[in-house]
């Protein structure tokens, strides 16, 4: 990795489109590797850098993922977590947010003063695989 050319953290940013907040919530997740970012001194302080080619890629890779739920599934499978389980996706004119399905406690269908609970019949699914 020390052979290889490196790009600037501005030079990426720029050349993706990418806000820095961005990039260190892609660290977060595990998308990007800790030690890809590396700090050089430079004549206007300290900057970092990373190998070019292999955060080209990485960047590429996690630009096609279309949501978060896509990204925590790729992170899982750069970290080298095979089992995949099932999630509860709800999608609604204000966006989509996902659950992991071993995490959801109860669903209910509400239409005033009458709760409809769904959960068990959502949860065979689970036990279906």
């Amino acid at each position: 990795m020390d052979r290889e050319k490196l790009i600037s953290k501005k030079d990426l940013l720029l050349k993706y489109g990418i806000s820095y907040g961005a990039l260190y919530r892609w660290k977060r997740m595990g998308l990007i590797p800790e030690d890809w970012f590396l700090r050089r001194a430079t004549s206007t302080g300290q900057e970092t850098f990373f190998p070019e080619t292999l955060i080209c890629e990485r960047v590429e890779l996690i630009q096609r993922g279309k949501n978060d739920f896509e990204l925590r599934e790729l992170a899982r499978k750069l970290r080298g977590e095979a089992e995949e389980e099932w999630m509860l996706t709800l999608s609604t004119v204000y966006g989509e947010k996902s659950f992991r399905l071993s995490d959801v406690k109860k669903i209910c269908l509400v239409k005033g003063a009458r709760i409809v609970n769904v959960t068990e019949r959502i949860m065979e699914k689970e036990k279906e695989t």
